[in-house]
């Protein structure tokens, strides 16, 4: 269940997207992530979340990670296999990826 809620909290190319700041201070953005989090069809993905998913992403991970990992929505089993890879630039990825989900849980959970 974890693994499924980390998946939807998901990952690029920040100056593409805009930003705005909540009440809470929470960064809102737009880009692939929270894109890849809204199309991903998960019932508790809405647009406030998705976007302070990717505030969280444009703060953690760089462009081409956060295009790495916004497949992860389409495509669960990329992340699996991401995870369980010994080749060491993606466990090297996965290592930067856990810092951002582990933020993005904390940061985002109180957007509803």
């Amino acid at each position: 269940m974890r693994a499924c809620f980390v998946i939807c909290l998901l990952t690029a190319l920040a100056a593409c997207g805009s930003r705005d700041r909540g009440p809470s201070g929470i960064t809102y953005a737009s880009g692939p992530v929270s894109d890849a989090c809204e199309a991903g069809g998960r019932d508790k993905a809405s647009r406030p979340l998705c976007q302070c998913v990717q505030g969280v992403a444009n703060r953690t991970l760089t462009a081409r990670d956060q295009t790495r990992a916004a497949a992860f929505f389409a495509d669960p089993q990329l992340a699996q296999d991401t995870r369980q890879s010994d080749n060491p630039l993606a466990e090297a990825f996965w290592r930067r990826y856990r810092v951002f989900t582990d933020a993005a849980e904390e940061i985002c959970a109180a957007v509803v």
